[in-house]
């Protein structure tokens, strides 16, 4: 940080360069109106910035308080400079500055819930959004029920009044709110989760049942949860992107967030009360999330993933450097031709084909340092709705798998070799890490044991799928392959297959 530099905060606005935008309303008048948890670098290039874009067109009371219940703290970031922060839209070599103005306030409550629950219970707010990530759900992937067994559903259930999960976080809110003045909340989820909506009502009402006092009655009556499909690559923030600000601009700003220039934001109309109207800049509201979430999981993400754990084992650090490489590029696109658009449910106005190269082009932009290690967190919170789902339907209409299965066998092998018994090759974070570590130091290099062991894991794999041998077979072929001292092997052995495979088709067809 050069301290001979302002820092960004509202005195500033008016000194900063022509070339960086700044709010196009009154901020002294913007109060509260909504809450979001996880005030991370994707809500600062996603939510807070189409609220900053309605508010400049339809201005009222839909200022943001940031919290966060989970590391970054905000205080010495966003706090101290007013809630402020620099969005930069970065493209090869083309950048955009802009200042966000839409969250008003931040509360840190990383130490205690108390700071978050007085903010969420207060009549004041009407709408909650999060982007806590999909473990941050306490939910079990392969069913989207509340997992009784979590460390802090445990806690939370014993000590409902001081919780450390986001829904007993949430529970306890929405009870305040029942005891003090009865108003509705709407409760929307913004994470890369299938039908997020009915995983946050799910997990939040089974909570609440538990609870009794009918709580949960009370939430059903009052409280929505609509689903969302949210879009715009944002990966974690450097130091080289806080130090650009520095030097391009001459000031200070310790939350810059980057992103693309692409953005998706689709929700469900299924509100408790008032919302802003999204959809006057962008947004779109519908009655199915279902097609658009299905498009962006299984395409973008399943690629997202598929390029990062398989980008690792080849050595590469970045997305882009992945999509750069012959071979991968052609893996993923001929997988999303061939096997994922087949599972894909009708979208209104979208071609998948068109698609295809729309987010795999995305994925090209230099300028966007997306890291693989970074995609590859917490994989066994995504490889259910983004590989999973469809090898499961692909095997309901008796079609191939081999090549979806790569990048499943990709993220086990990812795992495996941060264990004691392959070296430690990269440190992982997954909350799963430890689990297949054990199985890797138990087991050793063998494949259909470690594969057989993984494929166990029920919480993961449901257990008809685990069972399936046509998908036994490809994953444990693959892994061993991706293992082995030629991790791409197993790409170029399944792009191998699946030619002949075509071939083989075509000849039946043509007779």
């Amino acid at each position: 940080m050069n301290t001979s530099l302002e820092t960004l905060r509202p005195e500033l606005l008016e000194r900063l360069p022509a070339t960086v935008q700044k709010p196009a309303y009154d901020r002294e008048t913007l109060a509260p109106g909504m809450a979001h948890l996880g005030v991370g670098a994707f809500h600062r290039c996603h939510q807070a910035e189409y609220t900053d874009d309605l508010l400049s067109r339809q201005f009222d009371r839909w200022g943001i308080v940031g919290i966060n219940i989970r590391p970054p703290h905000l205080a010495e970031t966003l706090g101290r400079q007013s809630g402020l922060y620099t969005r930069l839209i970065r493209e090869n070599d083309h950048v955009e500055a802009r200042v966000i103005g839409s969250i008003v306030k931040v509360v840190d409550s990383q130490d205690s819930a108390g700071p978050a629950l007085d903010v969420l219970a207060s009549p004041d707010i009407e709408l909650v959004t999060m982007t806590v990530t999909e473990k941050g759900y306490c939910h079990v992937p392969s069913t989207g029920e509340l997992d009784l067994g979590h460390p802090d559903i445990v806690h939370d259930l014993a000590n409902p009044e001081t919780p450390r999960s986001v829904p007993g976080i949430l529970t306890q809110a929405l009870e305040l709110r029942r005891a003090t003045h009865g108003r509705k909340l709407t409760l929307l989820s913004c994470d890369n989760i299938p039908t997020n909506g009915v995983i946050l009502e799910t997990v939040v009402r089974t909570f609440a049942e538990r609870r009794g006092n009918r709580l949960a009655d009370w939430i059903a009556a009052k409280a929505a949860f609509p689903s969302a499909m949210v879009d715009r690559i944002a990966p974690a923030v450097t130091q080289d992107d806080l130090d650009s600000v520095e030097q391009w601009f001459g000031y200070h700003d310790g939350a810059v967030a980057v992103g693309e220039p692409f953005r998706q934001w689709v929700i469900e109309k299924k509100f408790a009360g008032r919302m802003p109207r999204w959809d006057l800049v962008g947004a779109t509201f519908v009655d199915d999330v279902t097609p658009f979430e299905h498009l962006k999981m299984r395409v973008l993400n399943g690629a997202q993933t598929t390029l990062a754990t398989l980008g690792v084992l080849a050595g590469l650090e970045h997305t882009s450097d992945a999509i750069a490489d012959p071979l991968l590029s052609v893996f993923v696109r001929r997988m999303l031709v061939e096997e994922t658009v087949p599972t894909l449910m009708p979208v209104p106005g979208m071609e998948p084909l068109a698609y295809i190269e729309q987010s795999l082009g995305r994925l090209k932009n230099t300028a966007i340092r997306h890291r693989n290690h970074q995609i590859a967190t917490d994989g066994s919170q995504k490889i259910v709705q983004r590989l999973l789902n469809p090898i499961r339907d692909r095997l309901s209409q008796g079609a191939s798998i081999g090549l979806l299965a790569v990048p499943v066998a990709g993220w086990m092998a990812y795992l495996i070799q941060a264990s004691e018994r392959f070296g430690k090759l990269w440190p992982v974070s997954d909350p799963y890490a430890g689990k297949v570590a054990a199985i890797a130091d138990a087991t050793g290099r063998d494949a259909p044991a470690l594969a057989s062991a993984i494929l166990a894991i029920d919480t993961i794999f449901d257990p008809g799928l685990a069972a399936n041998e046509t998908f036994r077979e490809a994953i444990t072929v693959a892994l061993g392959e991706l293992l082995s001292d030629n991790p791409m092997a197993a790409v170029r052995h399944s792009l191998e297959q699946d030619e002949v495979a075509r071939l083989k088709r075509s000849k039946q067809s043509a007779l």
